[in-house]
């Protein structure tokens, strides 16, 4: 496998195949949203369009970064979603970076978005769907945060077969600039668990596949191959 490491302000055209990461805390938060039981995740490009569609579907259940506003069910938060009941729901998701990084790359064949808690599943599904060219798109800190780049990095070397010592990569994420805010409650909407739970490695068996439906970019849960060797 031949990876590429972009943030989304360095995408030179449409990749075949991406891998979107956002550790702290989009994609940790996805996964939970899928272990909660939601059926399906709507990326949205902006606050506006996740208000249209609750106003359109007012069971879809709605989340942002940041603090609680109105219109919106939930924040991005892996601690505060955990204890929600999102049984056959559909999610609204809207980030700073990772829908974002998403949308960027939406015309992509096959868009795979991911963190650490996902990352042996996505590195299985690019074992046996991606063998040549994989951009990675690092998508905190314009292409810079250091959680995101270990993920990626981490994820990259799984998909080649390669054994790996996960230590080092998640030793990177726990030093990072996002790390260190989310601990230090730089950042609104946050519980005192975000950190821990953005890195746990694999806690989630499933990787998660974004593609176009009626002109929105859904996420998906999916199965990933049986594992290999670590």
């Amino acid at each position: 496998m031949d990876p590429r490491f972009l943030g989304i302000g360095d995408l030179d055209g449409t990749p075949s195949v991406a891998v979107v990461v956002d550790v702290m805390r989009a994609f940790t938060v996805a996964a939970w949203a899928f272990a909660r039981g939601a059926e399906k995740i709507v990326l949205a490009g902006s606050l506006d369009e996740a208000l249209a569609l609750k106003a359109r579907h007012p069971r879809w259940v709605t989340l942002k970064d940041g603090p609680s506003a109105p219109g919106f069910d939930a924040v991005n938060s892996p601690g505060l979603l955990r204890s929600l009941d999102l049984g056959g729901r559909t999610v609204v998701q809207k980030t700073t970076a990772g829908t974002v990084g998403a949308l960027a790359v939406k015309e992509a064949s096959l868009v795979l978005c991911a963190g650490f808690v996902v990352a042996e599943a996505t590195a299985r599904s690019l074992r046996t769907h991606a063998p040549g060219g994989v951009t990675f798109v690092v998508t905190g800190e314009d292409g810079h945060a250091e959680e995101d780049l270990a993920c990626a990095q981490y994820i990259a070397r799984r998909a080649t077969g390669a054994e790996t010592d996960a230590r080092e990569f998640l030793r990177r994420a726990g030093r990072s600039r996002a790390a260190a805010e989310l601990a230090q409650g730089v950042r609104q909407g946050v519980h005192p668990d975000d950190v821990a739970l953005c890195l746990e490695l694999d806690r989630f068996p499933f990787a998660m596949v974004a593609a176009p439906e009626d002109s929105l970019m859904v996420l998906r849960r999916s199965a990933a191959p049986p594992p290999g060797p670590r």
